[in-house]
């Protein structure tokens, strides 16, 4: 069975290389990285859905502040389809520290209301067509670096204090 979800895996990364310009891998029989430029996520993403991943796990970002940018990776998967219920595709992008905007992929898998909103909350990255991109944890009139970021310092009895790296 391993084999099969891996020829699996292999024949979809094949079909969505060689209709997009993208990169990435297929790690091992239940995992796949697909790396795409954000002008094609949407159009990447209904060709997954397409294929039978009708959900998406989690929505989370990495932080690079050294390319002053932001990885934002959506962990998809499938309820429906039994040979990719226990496979999950990563679908990554990059955003810039100064344009943190992304198109939301939400038309396509309403599965990433929570996830996009948490990611606004805790990074700053606006996921535009979002239809409700509010916070859910701090309050409204937050200000300042945003928590996930690792620009972010702890406040320590009324004093901000950088991380240990």
């Amino acid at each position: 069975m391993a084999q099969t979800v891996q020829s699996i895996l292999n024949s979809i990364f094949s079909q969505v290389q060689s209709k997009f310009k993208v990169t990435g891998k297929v790690e091992s029989d239940k995992r796949a990285s697909i790396q795409v430029d954000k002008s094609q996520i949407i159009e990447v993403a209904d060709f997954l859905k397409s294929l039978g991943f009708d959900h998406v796990k989690s929505v989370t970002a990495i932080d690079y502040p050294d390319a002053q940018e932001f990885e934002v990776v959506y962990h998809i998967s499938s309820y429906s389809n039994i040979d990719l219920a226990k496979t999950i595709v990563a679908l990554r992008t990059r955003v810039k520290y100064d344009d943190p905007k992304l198109p939301s992929l939400y038309k396509i898998w309403e599965s990433v209301w929570t996830g996009e909103r948490e990611t606004y909350e805790m990074y700053g990255i606006i996921f535009e067509g979002h239809p409700d991109l509010r916070r859910l944890f701090l309050p409204e009139d937050f200000e300042g670096v945003y928590p996930m970021r690792k620009s972010y310092k702890i406040k320590t009895e009324g004093l901000f204090v950088d991380k240990p790296s």
